[in-house]
């Protein structure tokens, strides 16, 4: 049993304090999967790290397993709570580059040994460890993976993989923040049917944090709705649900369709990769032979399986990864440029490009203002021949310039590896590519935010300031201030709420259709993709499997998918339409 008392906690800002947890009262029983729902910043995964003992309160009491916690408990206390639960967080991929048998029997050696360590054949428990961790395995479903190495394991699997870890604990809570958030259905599935497998079977208290309506619909035996640290709402997932998404905002229409002319070709494009597993190799992508035009002014997005090769097609678009065969070309004014092959214009090409990552961030120790000026001084009108001449006088050739710059478009890992293979270090960017004056970036960066409906007095907060959906467009504003042709966007937005991904799909429309925007997206999430596109591309196993109206290729892919947590995605595509 799972007992809450009048729980509070604030934060103290250097500027303010914020309330996370205002009186949170609630009780959870055993064998009982309780969820948690609510917008950014409504306190879940606060509270989730305050069950686990890894955040402090400043009043109130929880109950576990015969243990009392309050703000002032010993740390006795607190490493009792620690070893009653187990957590999994969200974007959490720990793991041993190991098998996964391994993965697994470490972890229960460890509540012997207080530390992760294999045991030794001679051990008298050896065959035992190994036997209990078989359990576990064959409780998520992995059993017939055992012996594969963690690091080829599909996403699926892998979140199955920590499931298992963190059974092996032995907790009477089990704590899951965002479970598989960021995985497609079809992995979704096998997560969720992991979850209700391990609660039938062990009768453990599992909270569940969510954004997912469909996940609460099909796991939770009950929901509790929190925003800004207050419980709302307590009772069945449904009637929960339902008043949760009465919340959302109004959608903005996609502006009309023009007769637009392709503005980028992908050619005859083929790219495979394989791993080599115990002496077995593994194909983990076969991109055969795709073909098609992305038209200018457009929104189109990508759709499909994890794994599919949406994201390798989209770092093939950018020129930042090259393809085995085939070719990409952006018009360029009267002119087709080919992404990937040296050439004086690609970099014109590129400064047109504003792209946004699956692991977005966003610097802590820096204004939003100063990261706009950073990105102006990446993506700005004039920053081309800026970069020739000082390149020029730094003995770097056009052709290594046009390598620099690409990197400017990688995620921060592999910009860093490029420039570790170059010699060099961030400090190039800064002296090829200084940052535009805070003064000129304000001026650029005052119609964004009044598009994107942020108040100004944003430009001058550090990221930590803001709420989740100010993040995002926060984020998308530093991009749109360079004012880009084309907007490319790797699934930025799955972790985000409905209602705020609602004002994010807002937002999006109204770039497009300000701006004349192309915009290329991959997301999971069939409700904002049928709501934000004139064009939807379903990609699977490498191959594009279907192309056209958003709805028509969102209802392929629910059929595609098999996943039966999706009904309550079905019910509402069915309602709109």
């Amino acid at each position: 049993m799972l007992q809450i008392e009048n729980l509070s906690k604030t934060y103290r800002l250097v500027d303010r304090d914020v309330v996370a947890l205002r009186n949170v009262s609630f009780t959870a029983r055993p064998g009982e999967i309780l969820g948690l729902v609510g917008k950014s910043g409504g306190g879940k995964s606060t509270l989730m790290k305050i069950l686990r003992g890894m955040e402090s309160f400043d009043s109130g009491k929880i109950i576990m397993d015969g243990i009392i916690i309050t703000p002032d408990s010993s740390d006795e206390e607190v490493r009792a709570q620690m070893a009653a639960t187990a957590i999994h967080l969200q974007r959490d991929f720990a793991l041993w580059t190991e098998s996964a048998l391994k993965n697994v029997v470490r972890r229960v050696y460890s509540r012997k040994m207080g530390f992760e360590v294999l045991p030794i054949p001679e051990n008298a428990d050896y065959d035992e460890t190994y036997r209990e961790a078989m359990y576990y395995l064959r409780l998520v479903g992995l059993d017939k993976k055992a012996n594969h190495l963690a690091t080829i394991l599909s996403g699926g699997e892998k979140q199955r993989l920590l499931i298992a870890r963190q059974l092996a604990k032995k907790p009477c809570i089990l704590l899951l923040d965002e479970p598989a958030t960021m995985a497609c259905p079809a992995t979704k599935q096998e997560v969720l049917d992991a979850i209700k497998n391990v609660k039938n079977e062990l009768g453990l208290t599992i909270i569940v944090v969510s954004h997912l309506p469909e996940i609460h619909e099909y796991l939770a035996d009950r929901l509790i709705w929190l925003e800004k640290g207050e419980i709302v709402a307590d009772g069945k997932p449904r009637e929960i649900l339902d008043k949760f998404m009465a919340e959302i905002g109004e959608q903005e229409p996609v502006a009309a369709k023009s007769d637009a002319r392709p503005l980028i070709r992908v050619r005859g494009l083929s790219k495979r990769g394989c791993q080599i597993c115990t002496g077995e190799v593994l194909n983990t992508l076969k991109m055969e032979n795709l073909n098609f035009d992305i038209n200018e002014g457009e929104i189109t997005s990508f759709i499909g399986s994890s794994g599919g090769g949406k994201t390798t097609l989209l770092k093939i678009m950018q020129g930042v990864k090259m393809p085995d065969e085939g070719v990409v070309y952006y018009r360029y004014g009267d002119k087709w440029v080919d992404m990937m092959t040296y050439s004086p214009e690609r970099m014109n090409v590129r400064q047109r490009l504003g792209i946004m990552y699956q692991e977005f961030a966003l610097y802590a120790g820096e204004t939003i203002l100063d990261q706009i000026a950073y990105q102006m001084g990446i993506k700005g009108n004039d920053v081309i021949q800026h970069a020739r001449t000082m390149a020029e006088e730094l003995g770097i050739s056009d052709k290594v310039l046009d390598i620099i710059y690409t990197m400017t478009d990688m995620s921060e890992e592999d910009a860093k590896a490029a420039l570790e293979a170059l010699n060099l270090t961030r400090d190039v960017f800064k002296e090829l590519f200084p940052r535009f004056p805070t003064t000129e970036a304000r001026k650029f960066a005052e119609p964004i935010f009044k598009l994107l409906s942020l108040d100004p007095e944003v430009m001058w907060n550090l990221p930590d300031q803001l709420s989740g959906g100010e993040r995002v467009r926060a984020s998308l504003a530093i991009l749109l201030a360079a004012r880009p042709k084309i907007l490319i966007l790797d699934e930025p937005f799955g972790d985000i709420d409905p209602i705020t991904l609602r004002e994010v799909s807002n937002s999006i429309k109204k770039i497009n259709r300000e701006f004349g925007t192309t915009i290329i997206l991959v997301s999971h999430h069939v409700d904002f993709v049928r709501e934000v596109s004139h064009r939807a591309i379903l990609i699977e196993n490498g191959a594009l499997v279907a192309d056209g109206d958003p709805a028509d290729i969102c209802c392929t892919f629910l059929s595609r998918c098999h996943a039966p947590y999706l009904k309550y995605v079905e019910e509402r595509l069915h309602v709109h339409g």
